[in-house]
């Protein structure tokens, strides 16, 4: 019977990426919400919540999760789609954002659950470039190349960025 510890799994799904976003890790997008072993099943489930229900990714990002635990030994190996409770950027890692950051998108700013209480992001928000740190940036399109990020332009070093949206 396969023995398996939580930090061996969480090592393993470190190193699988998001597809759309490839510098930051399934784990620091926090969409792993849970793995248990099934001894009787002989089974490891991992359950992730995907960014938002229609998310293009999910089907890749489950294939590359059970690919990933499969060639690091775990046998038996089921992905399951996890809607609720439902996916918030709050879940984001420290780590996460900062390489969203470094990676040129502009990490969500402040928590998800107080912008809901007070209708989406307030109107006056400074989304600084992730560039060059400048607040002196512009609103172009409330959607980016995906639903969950809004496209911005940083009029000091003149380069367009996203913006992930807290959610």
């Amino acid at each position: 019977m396969q023995k398996y510890s939580e930090s061996e799994v969480f090592k393993v799904l470190q190193t699988v990426m998001d597809p759309e976003i490839p510098v930051i890790s399934v784990l620091e997008m926090g969409i792993i919400r849970q793995v248990r072993w099934d001894e009787g099943a002989s089974v490891l489930h991992v359950d992730i919540t995907p960014t938002y229900s229609g998310c293009p990714a999910m089907e890749v990002i489950e294939q590359d999760v059970t690919a990933a635990l499969v060639k690091a030994g775990f046998k038996n190996v089921e992905a399951h789609r996890i809607y609720s409770p439902a996916w918030t950027t709050d879940w984001l890692s420290t780590e996460g954002k900062e390489k969203l950051r470094r990676y040129g998108i502009a990490p969500p700013i402040g928590d998800a659950q107080s912008l809901v209480k007070i209708g989406a992001r307030a109107p006056d928000e400074v989304v600084p470039c992730p560039f060059c740190e400048s607040a002196r940036t512009e609103l172009r399109s409330q959607f980016g190349a995906t639903a969950c990020k809004a496209f911005y332009f940083c009029n000091e070093c003149r380069q367009p960025f996203e913006y992930f949206k807290p959610i």
